[in-house]
């Protein structure tokens, strides 16, 4: 039996093409990870300290984290003296069983609705990391769902950005309710709010300024932007999704630690992810934060912002493994 058919079979049921999506979104990750984890296993066959300690550079490498390694590493040496392990590529599954633990979370993953009336989202993040391609996206998704979709201007510092809301608006089919740049970001979500209100939309999704050369201004004026939904629809906003890029790694992290802190995150969107090879990134904010990963970016079409599923990650992460083990299990038999 292979050596990972308790992961093949967890994931049994899931759907090929998203699958295929997170293989393919996957691919740098998989290359400067996952490859160069079957490499050392390839070569050094026995599990020893020097083992361990090019592991654990790989795993760096990767941005998982140091403090998630050192926990990985310390797990992984328990189950090998546990279960009395010498041969490497015995520990191939166990380091993808842990990999997903690490992963899960027990925090509902999916995107927050109100139980009646209008669902209020809030998008928050620095400027570049990919927040209006992910609003742009979003407005799609929930237009395919039938669900009538209205966009608020928040980022009312840069006109540049109010401008490519409204492309993306346009190109989606979803109104934007905008005023000039400069304007009190909070007046425009007053603005937002009652006319989805009058026009009985499903969903707002509002944009944010990112600028972090005025950190303690862009905190506050996140915070009055808070206050003004809340008053103005009770029990709003229904997320808070702060977005980052993969590319950015461990100061992506830092960023989900500032935001997280001072704004009411909700969730995380993980953008480009299949344009980094860092995407070990993922497994770091999910340890490191009491935060739940909601939506990956894994390309630029628009149907590539996905809901992240921690074993479809894994799996994806995976695959060449799984499918080299199973030959060779085939070939066995």
């Amino acid at each position: 039996m292979s050596f990972f058919k308790k992961l093949v079979d967890s994931i049994a049921g899931k759907t090929e093409a998203v699958t295929q999506k997170f293989k393919e979104g996957l691919s740098k990750t998989r290359s400067a990870f996952v490859e160069r984890v079957e490499d050392l296993i390839l070569r050094r066959k026995k599990i020893d300290e020097e083992f361990y300690e090019e592991l654990e550079e790989i795993l760096i490498g990767a941005d998982v984290g140091i403090n998630t390694v050192v926990k990985l590493i310390d797990e992984l040496r328990a189950e090998v003296r546990k279960r009395k392990i010498e041969q490497a590529a015995e520990l191939q599954p166990i380091l993808s069983e842990k990999l997903v633990g690490l992963l899960k979370s027990e925090q509902n993953t999916g995107i927050a609705r109100a139980e009646s009336g209008l669902t209020v989202i809030l998008v928050v993040g620095v400027n570049g990391v990919g927040k209006t391609t992910t609003i742009g996206k979003l407005a799609h998704r929930y237009k395919q769902q039938g669900l009538d979709v209205l966009l608020a201007a928040g980022d009312t510092f840069r006109a540049a950005a109010i401008d490519q809301l409204e492309i993306w608006g346009k190109r989606v089919g979803v109104d934007v309710i905008k005023q000039q740049p400069g304007s009190d970001p909070a007046a425009v979500m007053f603005d937002a709010i009652q006319a989805a209100k009058t026009r009985k939309a499903d969903i707002l999704i509002c944009d944010t300024a990112g600028r972090l050369q005025t950190k303690s201004n862009l905190m506050d004026e996140l915070n009055k932007i808070y206050r003004v939904i809340g008053r103005e629809i009770p029990g709003a906003p229904h997320e808070v999704l702060l977005v980052i890029d993969a590319n950015t790694g461990q100061n992506a992290l830092n960023q989900a630690k500032m935001f997280g802190e001072k704004t009411g995150v909700t969730g995380l969107v993980l953008t480009k992810l299949d344009s980094t090879a860092k995407g070990g990134i993922v497994i770091a904010i999910r340890q490191e934060l009491d935060l739940p990963v909601k939506l990956v970016g894994l390309g630029e079409k628009m149907d590539d912002l996905q809901d992240f599923d921690s074993e479809q990650f894994v799996h994806a992460l995976f695959s060449g493994l799984i499918a080299s083990s199973e030959g060779q299990d085939q070939s066995a038999e």
